[in-house]
Protein backbone atom coordinates (compact mmCIF):
# COMPACT_ATOMS: atom_id res chain seq x y z
CA UNK A 1 0.00 0.00 0.00
CA UNK A 2 1.10 3.53 -0.69
CA UNK A 3 1.84 5.99 2.07
CA UNK A 4 1.90 3.52 4.96
CA UNK A 5 4.66 5.26 6.89
CA UNK A 6 4.13 8.79 8.19
CA UNK A 7 7.30 10.79 8.68
CA UNK A 8 7.34 13.38 11.49
CA UNK A 9 7.73 17.02 10.66
CA UNK A 10 11.31 18.05 11.45
CA UNK A 11 14.00 20.61 10.83
CA UNK A 12 13.15 21.51 7.23
CA UNK A 13 9.64 22.69 8.01
CA UNK A 14 8.89 26.23 9.03
CA UNK A 15 7.25 26.80 12.40
CA UNK A 16 4.91 29.36 10.82
CA UNK A 17 2.35 28.65 8.10
CA UNK A 18 3.71 29.09 4.58
CA UNK A 19 2.30 31.92 2.48
CA UNK A 20 -0.06 30.73 -0.22
CA UNK A 21 1.02 30.81 -3.86
CA UNK A 22 -1.17 31.05 -6.94
CA UNK A 23 -1.63 27.88 -9.05
CA UNK A 24 -0.68 28.00 -12.76
CA UNK A 25 -4.30 28.53 -13.87
CA UNK A 26 -4.78 31.49 -11.54
CA UNK A 27 -8.45 31.88 -10.66
CA UNK A 28 -9.61 30.07 -13.82
CA UNK A 29 -11.29 33.25 -15.02
CA UNK A 30 -10.65 32.94 -18.76
CA UNK A 31 -10.95 30.12 -21.28
CA UNK A 32 -7.21 29.40 -21.41
CA UNK A 33 -6.95 29.11 -17.64
CA UNK A 34 -10.02 26.89 -17.43
CA UNK A 35 -8.65 24.60 -20.15
CA UNK A 36 -5.37 24.39 -18.24
CA UNK A 37 -7.27 23.51 -15.07
CA UNK A 38 -9.25 20.79 -16.83
CA UNK A 39 -6.08 19.28 -18.32
CA UNK A 40 -4.52 18.91 -14.87
CA UNK A 41 -4.45 15.35 -13.53
CA UNK A 42 -5.05 14.49 -9.87
CA UNK A 43 -3.85 11.12 -8.58
CA UNK A 44 -4.56 9.61 -5.18
CA UNK A 45 -3.82 6.56 -3.04
CA UNK A 46 -7.39 6.64 -1.74
CA UNK A 47 -6.15 7.40 1.76
CA UNK A 48 -6.07 11.19 1.76
CA UNK A 49 -2.87 11.86 -0.23
CA UNK A 50 -2.90 13.55 -3.64
CA UNK A 51 -0.38 14.18 -6.41
CA UNK A 52 -1.29 16.92 -8.88
CA UNK A 53 0.32 17.00 -12.32
CA UNK A 54 -0.07 20.26 -14.23
CA UNK A 55 0.77 19.85 -17.94
CA UNK A 56 2.88 22.28 -19.94
CA UNK A 57 0.85 24.65 -22.10
CA UNK A 58 3.17 26.14 -24.72
CA UNK A 59 0.54 28.36 -26.33
CA UNK A 60 -0.14 30.14 -23.04
CA UNK A 61 3.51 29.99 -21.96
CA UNK A 62 2.46 28.08 -18.82
CA UNK A 63 5.01 25.72 -17.31
CA UNK A 64 4.25 22.22 -16.10
CA UNK A 65 4.29 21.71 -12.34
CA UNK A 66 3.85 19.05 -9.70
CA UNK A 67 2.11 19.42 -6.31
CA UNK A 68 1.69 17.06 -3.40
CA UNK A 69 -0.45 17.13 -0.27
CA UNK A 70 -3.65 16.17 1.50
CA UNK A 71 -5.98 17.84 -0.99
CA UNK A 72 -6.67 20.81 1.25
CA UNK A 73 -3.07 22.01 1.15
CA UNK A 74 -0.79 21.24 -1.79
CA UNK A 75 2.93 22.04 -1.76
CA UNK A 76 5.03 22.86 -4.80
CA UNK A 77 7.39 20.04 -5.76
CA UNK A 78 10.67 21.56 -7.05
CA UNK A 79 11.29 21.07 -10.77
CA UNK A 80 14.38 19.19 -12.00
CA UNK A 81 17.29 21.42 -13.01
CA UNK A 82 17.26 20.25 -16.64
CA UNK A 83 14.75 21.88 -18.98
CA UNK A 84 14.70 18.57 -20.88
CA UNK A 85 12.92 16.90 -17.97
CA UNK A 86 9.29 17.47 -17.08
CA UNK A 87 8.05 18.39 -13.61
CA UNK A 88 6.92 14.79 -13.09
CA UNK A 89 10.59 13.90 -12.49
CA UNK A 90 11.60 15.21 -9.08
CA UNK A 91 14.64 15.09 -6.81
CA UNK A 92 14.32 12.91 -3.72
CA UNK A 93 17.76 11.67 -2.55
CA UNK A 94 16.20 9.50 0.17
CA UNK A 95 15.33 6.99 -2.57
CA UNK A 96 18.02 5.62 -4.88
CA UNK A 97 17.52 3.99 -8.27
CA UNK A 98 20.77 2.23 -9.28
CA UNK A 99 19.37 1.70 -12.79
CA UNK A 100 18.99 5.42 -13.42
CA UNK A 101 21.27 7.45 -15.69
CA UNK A 102 24.09 9.06 -13.64
CA UNK A 103 24.31 12.09 -15.95
CA UNK A 104 21.33 13.15 -18.03
CA UNK A 105 21.87 16.72 -19.14
CA UNK A 106 23.77 17.36 -15.89
CA UNK A 107 21.15 15.62 -13.71
CA UNK A 108 21.73 12.39 -11.76
CA UNK A 109 18.52 10.46 -12.36
CA UNK A 110 19.51 7.85 -9.77
CA UNK A 111 18.38 10.24 -7.03
CA UNK A 112 15.25 11.36 -8.88
CA UNK A 113 11.85 9.74 -8.60
CA UNK A 114 8.95 10.05 -11.02
CA UNK A 115 5.19 10.24 -11.46
CA UNK A 116 3.80 8.68 -14.65
CA UNK A 117 0.40 9.88 -15.84
CA UNK A 118 -1.54 8.47 -18.80
CA UNK A 119 -4.53 10.73 -19.36
CA UNK A 120 -5.95 8.54 -22.14
CA UNK A 121 -5.90 5.39 -20.06
CA UNK A 122 -6.61 7.42 -16.91
CA UNK A 123 -3.85 5.75 -14.92
CA UNK A 124 -1.17 7.02 -12.56
CA UNK A 125 1.95 5.33 -11.22
CA UNK A 126 4.51 6.58 -8.75
CA UNK A 127 8.13 5.47 -8.59
CA UNK A 128 10.22 6.28 -5.52
CA UNK A 129 13.74 5.05 -6.21
CA UNK A 130 13.15 1.44 -7.30
CA UNK A 131 9.75 1.15 -5.64
CA UNK A 132 6.73 1.36 -7.95
CA UNK A 133 3.22 2.07 -6.71
CA UNK A 134 -0.08 2.25 -8.61
CA UNK A 135 -2.33 5.25 -7.95
CA UNK A 136 -5.87 6.09 -8.99
CA UNK A 137 -6.82 9.08 -11.12
CA UNK A 138 -9.51 11.26 -9.56
CA UNK A 139 -12.54 11.79 -11.88
CA UNK A 140 -12.64 15.12 -13.73
CA UNK A 141 -15.38 17.00 -11.88
CA UNK A 142 -14.14 15.81 -8.48
CA UNK A 143 -10.57 16.71 -9.41
CA UNK A 144 -11.49 20.24 -10.51
CA UNK A 145 -13.44 20.84 -7.30
CA UNK A 146 -10.44 19.73 -5.25
CA UNK A 147 -8.08 21.94 -7.28
CA UNK A 148 -10.31 25.01 -6.90
CA UNK A 149 -10.68 24.63 -3.14
CA UNK A 150 -7.08 23.70 -2.31
CA UNK A 151 -4.50 26.11 -0.90
CA UNK A 152 -1.14 26.08 -2.72
CA UNK A 153 1.99 26.68 -0.66
CA UNK A 154 5.76 26.75 -1.28
CA UNK A 155 7.89 23.66 -0.79
CA UNK A 156 8.72 23.09 2.92
CA UNK A 157 12.48 22.65 2.44
CA UNK A 158 14.29 25.49 4.19
CA UNK A 159 17.88 24.29 3.76
CA UNK A 160 19.89 22.55 1.03
CA UNK A 161 23.36 20.91 1.09
CA UNK A 162 26.34 23.22 0.67
CA UNK A 163 29.52 21.33 1.66
CA UNK A 164 30.53 17.99 3.14
CA UNK A 165 33.96 17.21 4.59
CA UNK A 166 35.53 14.38 6.58
CA UNK A 167 38.67 13.92 8.65
CA UNK A 168 40.89 10.84 8.73
CA UNK A 169 39.09 9.45 11.77
CA UNK A 170 35.61 9.44 10.24
CA UNK A 171 34.22 12.66 11.71
CA UNK A 172 32.03 14.53 9.24
CA UNK A 173 31.73 18.31 8.90
CA UNK A 174 28.54 19.24 7.07
CA UNK A 175 27.32 22.69 5.99
CA UNK A 176 23.91 23.53 4.58
CA UNK A 177 22.37 26.85 3.60
CA UNK A 178 18.99 28.48 3.04
CA UNK A 179 17.20 27.10 -0.01
CA UNK A 180 15.96 30.46 -1.33
CA UNK A 181 18.05 33.22 -2.87
CA UNK A 182 17.15 35.51 0.03
CA UNK A 183 18.37 32.92 2.57
CA UNK A 184 21.39 31.62 0.65
CA UNK A 185 23.78 33.19 3.19
CA UNK A 186 22.02 31.54 6.09
CA UNK A 187 24.48 28.73 6.90
CA UNK A 188 24.38 25.92 9.45
CA UNK A 189 27.25 23.64 10.53
CA UNK A 190 26.93 20.06 11.81
CA UNK A 191 29.81 17.94 13.15
CA UNK A 192 30.04 14.32 14.27
CA UNK A 193 30.32 10.68 13.26
CA UNK A 194 28.01 9.22 10.63
CA UNK A 195 24.48 9.03 11.98
CA UNK A 196 25.09 11.44 14.85
CA UNK A 197 26.09 14.85 13.49
CA UNK A 198 25.22 17.65 15.91
CA UNK A 199 24.34 21.27 15.05
CA UNK A 200 26.97 23.80 16.12
CA UNK A 201 26.28 27.15 17.71
CA UNK A 202 27.27 29.66 15.04
CA UNK A 203 29.03 32.86 16.10
CA UNK A 204 30.22 34.26 12.76
CA UNK A 205 30.33 33.55 9.03
CA UNK A 206 32.78 34.99 6.51
CA UNK A 207 32.06 34.29 2.83
CA UNK A 208 33.91 36.01 -0.01
CA UNK A 209 35.83 35.26 -3.23
CA UNK A 210 38.62 33.56 -1.26
CA UNK A 211 36.41 31.07 0.52
CA UNK A 212 34.33 30.66 3.65
CA UNK A 213 35.03 30.60 7.37
CA UNK A 214 32.34 29.29 9.70
CA UNK A 215 33.05 30.15 13.32
CA UNK A 216 31.31 28.15 16.02
CA UNK A 217 31.69 27.97 19.78
CA UNK A 218 33.94 24.94 19.35
CA UNK A 219 36.19 26.26 16.60
CA UNK A 220 36.50 27.39 12.98
CA UNK A 221 35.72 25.49 9.80
CA UNK A 222 37.69 27.00 6.93
CA UNK A 223 36.68 26.24 3.34
CA UNK A 224 38.84 27.74 0.60
CA UNK A 225 38.08 28.32 -3.07
CA UNK A 226 41.68 27.68 -4.10
CA UNK A 227 41.86 23.90 -4.67
CA UNK A 228 45.59 23.98 -3.93
CA UNK A 229 44.67 24.59 -0.30
CA UNK A 230 42.81 22.00 1.72
CA UNK A 231 39.92 22.79 4.07
CA UNK A 232 40.76 22.67 7.76
CA UNK A 233 39.03 22.63 11.12
CA UNK A 234 40.71 24.74 13.82
CA UNK A 235 39.55 23.89 17.32
CA UNK A 236 39.94 26.68 19.88
CA UNK A 237 42.73 28.30 17.81
CA UNK A 238 45.12 25.46 18.68
CA UNK A 239 44.48 22.16 17.00
CA UNK A 240 44.32 22.10 13.19
CA UNK A 241 42.66 19.12 11.51
CA UNK A 242 43.08 18.70 7.78
CA UNK A 243 39.85 17.72 6.04
CA UNK A 244 38.95 15.95 2.83
CA UNK A 245 36.27 17.31 0.51
CA UNK A 246 33.40 14.86 -0.04
CA UNK A 247 31.50 15.85 -3.23
CA UNK A 248 27.94 16.79 -2.34
CA UNK A 249 26.25 15.82 -5.61
CA UNK A 250 27.72 12.31 -5.55
CA UNK A 251 26.76 11.76 -1.92
CA UNK A 252 23.18 13.01 -1.61
CA UNK A 253 21.82 9.64 -0.37
CA UNK A 254 24.52 9.64 2.33
CA UNK A 255 23.63 13.20 3.34
CA UNK A 256 19.88 12.62 3.56
CA UNK A 257 19.82 9.06 4.87
CA UNK A 258 22.95 8.40 6.91
CA UNK A 259 24.37 11.53 8.52
CA UNK A 260 21.43 12.05 10.88
CA UNK A 261 20.97 15.73 10.00
CA UNK A 262 17.71 15.22 8.11
CA UNK A 263 16.27 12.21 9.91
CA UNK A 264 12.47 12.28 9.69
CA UNK A 265 12.25 15.25 7.34
CA UNK A 266 9.60 15.86 4.74
CA UNK A 267 10.83 17.15 1.40
CA UNK A 268 7.39 18.00 0.08
CA UNK A 269 7.49 15.30 -2.63
CA UNK A 270 5.08 12.46 -3.46
CA UNK A 271 7.57 10.08 -1.78
CA UNK A 272 7.27 11.73 1.64
CA UNK A 273 4.95 9.06 2.97
CA UNK A 274 6.68 6.05 1.45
Amino acid sequence: MLFQRTLPVAVLLSATPAAAVEPPWGKAENLGQRMHLEATAVCTDGRGHYVVSVPREGTDDLEDQLYYGDGKSLVVVPRPRSRNLSATTFLDPRFFNPGGTPDYDGVDLRVHSQLNVDTKERTCALRCGERKVALEMVPGAQARELLRKATYVPNPQKFVPHALLRDSEGTYYYVDKGSSAAESRNFRVFIGPRGDLKPQKMTNVVADSEGEIFTTKKGQLRLVIDRAQKPIWIEKARKEVELRNVPVEQNLPLIYNELGVYTGIRLGTPCDDQ
